[in-house]
């Protein structure tokens, strides 16, 4: 008799299995590992470098955001006051030694995304739940509950899952925003992390909305979960807590600082976070946010502001109605791919490497359209967007630059499409209705 309840299989699973996927994913990760250390050393890990130059500043007793890294980069921090008192371990240890370290990490959190995200995929795993901490309907996506691998095609022998899960962390490794992650040495895997597992695991031993509270107050564009938590708890009271739970623990690490290094935390909030050139070049091809493909427009600026605005009221409403609807289904992975999807083109600049999300949507589409998620792995592997820059330089009349920017925008574009696919992609059981 069905009772409804999402249902868990114990399978065991040989330990030698799960050696030959740590070993696979060694194997296939100390070539993009070696190639990246490799860089002269002014070149290499430059991200970690401003994390690790941040809290070195707070160490010294330095304005953090008046100090730059050593040249030729010369980068300035540009993160929330308390993302350099997280960063101030990073500067206590010798430069050699937190570049692995670093790494190792950015591949152990990728293993857990993975894991997470995939685990319907590769065969029977734990029941997911949602961000309220109940169980989503049975049958529905993301439930985990006695599936079939898609990726196998049948119930999958024991040993074949962990090989599978080792193959998707390295597919997933080699994506151009993953492989960004090693080479920048940048946060935004663990802050996928964070607002993934936030999400999807089943009895956390945190208080659910608080990961996504860290997330939010080191790098700010995971706020776009506080807004999903707060639509999807206007009708669902599961969420509520949570919601309050992830505000209270952002306004708490911002006030923080306020209070610790309050000079820092002024020049924050009143002057460094209104510069977004201290970003970078927002008109960069690596800008692949909704406000970086029109800058590159080259428009006027009154008329540029007015369509970023107006594409962002449009795209945001239209992508968090789809998550609220994700949410209702039961299909919590495509609410949190739908979200994190939102990080990206609605924030002001959003570098390549912002769209490590694409793990978690590849994920989403992998459960019940697998050829379409493979496809949408292979376009975001290859740097189409320099491709574009390419293009331009041809100087064709009228083709160079149109294809050219067109193509330069190709994975915001993408983005933009992918918001549209799984909006469309119905839960099974919004299918049976």
């Amino acid at each position: 008799m069905s009772t409804g309840e999402p249902v868990t299989l114990s399978v065991r699973r040989p330990w030698w299995g799960w050696a030959l996927s740590l070993l696979i994913i060694v194997v296939a990760a100390w070539p993009l590992v070696a190639y990246w250390l490799g860089n002269p050393e002014d070149q290499r890990l430059v991200d970690l470098d401003v994390y690790r130059t941040g809290g070195w500043a707070l160490l010294q007793g330095l304005p953090v955001y008046d100090v730059i890294t050593p040249a030729p980069q010369l980068l300035p921090f540009t993160y929330p006051p308390v993302a350099a008192m997280l960063a101030v371990p990073l500067a206590l240890i010798s430069w050699e030694m937190v570049q692995w370290v670093w790494i190792v990490a950015i591949i152990l959190t990728l293993a857990v995304t993975v894991w997470y995200a995939f685990r319907d995929s590769l065969g029977p795993g734990i029941p997911m739940r949602s961000a309220g901490g109940d169980p989503p309907p049975s049958g529905a996506a993301g439930t985990g509950a006695a599936v079939m691998s898609p990726l196998t095609r049948a119930k999958p022998p024991a040993v074949v899952v962990p090989i599978m899960f080792g193959v998707v962390t390295v597919a997933c490794l080699y994506l151009m925003p993953i492989r960004d992650q090693i080479r920048f040495g940048q946060v935004d895997l663990f802050l996928v992390a964070l607002c993934l597992l936030d999400c999807v695991v089943r009895r956390p031993w945190w208080p659910r909305g608080m990961l996504i509270g860290i997330a939010t107050a080191v790098k700010l564009t995971p706020g776009v979960f506080l807004i999903y938590l707060a639509i999807t708890a206007w009708r669902d009271p599961t969420q509520r807590k949570p919601f309050f739970t992830a505000a209270g623990t952002t306004a708490a690490l911002t006030l923080l600082p306020f209070i610790v290094i309050p000079s820092d935390a002024t020049d924050f909030w009143f002057s460094a976070l209104l510069d977004s050139e201290r970003l970078g070049a927002n008109t960069a091809t690596t800008n692949q946010s909704i406000r970086g493909m029109l800058l590159r427009l080259y428009w006027p600026d009154t008329l540029t502001t007015i369509l970023w605005l107006a594409a962002v009221a449009l795209i945001g409403w239209y992508g968090f109605r789809a998550a609220y609807r994700a949410h209702r289904d039961g299909d919590t992975l495509t609410a949190v791919a739908l979200t994190g999807l939102m990080a990206v083109l609605l924030s002001p600049v959003a570098w390549i490497h912002h769209l490590a999300w694409i793990i978690i949507v590849i994920a989403a589409l992998a459960t019940r359209r697998p050829l379409l998620a493979a496809g949408v792995w292979a376009y975001y592997v290859l740097p189409i967007p320099w491709w574009g820059a390419y293009i331009k330089l041809w100087e064709i009349p009228v083709l160079s630059p149109t294809l050219g920017k067109i193509v330069q925008n190709a994975f915001g574009l993408g983005a933009i499409a992918l918001v549209w696919v799984l909006a469309r992609q119905k839960s099974e059981k919004s299918a049976k209705v």
